[in-house]
C-alpha cells in the first residue's frame, strides 16, 4: 500500500478562517494545471491534449487555474511573484466547476484524463473552496509542492 502522493497542491485564502479541504489527494489537479500551463508549447501529453479541448473547442476560461507557483521559494524575486499570485475566488470557482462538468460530461475528455480518475472531483472541491472565498470577499492563492 501506498501513501498519500507528495505532490499537492494548496490552496490559500485571505480569509480569516480556515477553508473547506479536499478530500482526497490533490496531485491530479497539479499534473492538470502543469500540463494545462505547457500545452501552448506543444506538449503531447493527455492533460495537455484535454486541456486544449476545454480551451478550444468547449470555450472554457482555464486562465484562473493557470495562476499557480511552486510554494517553495529561494529567493526575493520567487517570493514577490507568489504575492502577484493572489486572484479573485469567483472566477477560479467557476473555471474549476466547468472544466469538472465538462471533463465529465465528454467521452473524449474522460479518456484523455483516465489515469487521473480523481481529477473531476477535486476540481469540483477547489471550485467549492473557492466559492467559500468569494462568499467571504476573500482572495486565493494556488501553490504546489512536488
Amino acid at each position: 500500500m501506498t501513501g498519500p502522493s507528495p505532490t499537492t497542491l494548496i490552496v490559500e485564502t485571505t480569509a480569516d478562517e480556515e477553508p473547506p479541504d479536499f478530500l482526497g489527494d490533490t496531485s491530479d489537479i497539479v499534473y492538470f494545471i502543469s500540463f494545462a500551463h505547457a500545452e501552448r508549447y506543444g506538449t503531447d501529453h493527455p492533460l495537455a491534449k484535454a486541456a486544449a479541448i476545454l480551451k478550444r473547442q468547449l470555450h472554457v476560461n482555464l486562465s484562473p487555474l493557470l495562476n499557480f507557483a511552486d510554494a517553495r521559494t529561494e529567493n526575493e524575486e520567487e517570493e514577490r511573484l507568489l504575492e502577484r499570485l493572489w486572484q479573485d475566488a469567483g472566477p477560479l470557482a467557476e473555471a474549476a466547476r466547468t472544466a469538472a462538468e465538462a471533463i465529465e460530461g465528454t467521452l473524449e475528455l474522460r479518456e484523455l484524463t483516465s489515469a487521473f480518475p480523481e481529477l473531476p472531483q477535486r476540481l469540483r472541491e477547489l471550485a467549492d473552496i473557492a466559492y467559500w472565498a468569494a462568499e467571504r470577499g476573500a482572495r486565493v492563492r494556488l501553490t504546489y509542492v512536488i
